[in-house]
């Protein structure tokens, strides 16, 4: 689409004259504002996201219920420095690496894509 406008904006003017000419100003600007535009849409949401994986991530702390990659769900029996050791059941323990982990659930709290209907008549 972008590209699209850009060859519209290089187009000849249809009179041949003068007067219809537009200046390398304009153009100049348009190409800012579609730059800005640009950095709005795409570029800023995906740094704040980043961020807020990098604070979920640094604030893992043992006793945390996760959910990691595969979408098994455990607990955290000890953090390291780029892994965490994660008790799936009983006596049984997975060493994964903390970018694994997508999420961590309070007490209680079921997984986010998990229908609160489904879980209820699991019970």
């Amino acid at each position: 689409m972008q590209s699209l406008m850009f060859v519209v904006a290089m187009a000849p003017p249809a009179g041949g004259g003068a007067e219809n000419q537009q200046s390398p100003i304009f153009m100049f600007g348009w190409l800012a504002i579609m730059l800005v535009l640009f950095y709005m849409m795409l570029i800023r949401p995906q740094r704040r996201r980043d961020k807020e994986r990098k604070e979920l991530l640094s604030k893992i702390k043992t006793g945390d219920r996760v959910i990691f990659g595969g979408g098994m769900i455990g607990i955290v029996a000890n953090v390291k420095e780029k892994t965490c050791v994660i008790k799936v059941a009983e006596k049984t323990k997975v060493e994964v690496i903390r970018g694994a982990i997508n999420q961590v659930l309070a007490n209680g709290e079921l997984p986010a894509d998990v229908d609160q209907d489904v879980s209820a008549s699991n019970k």
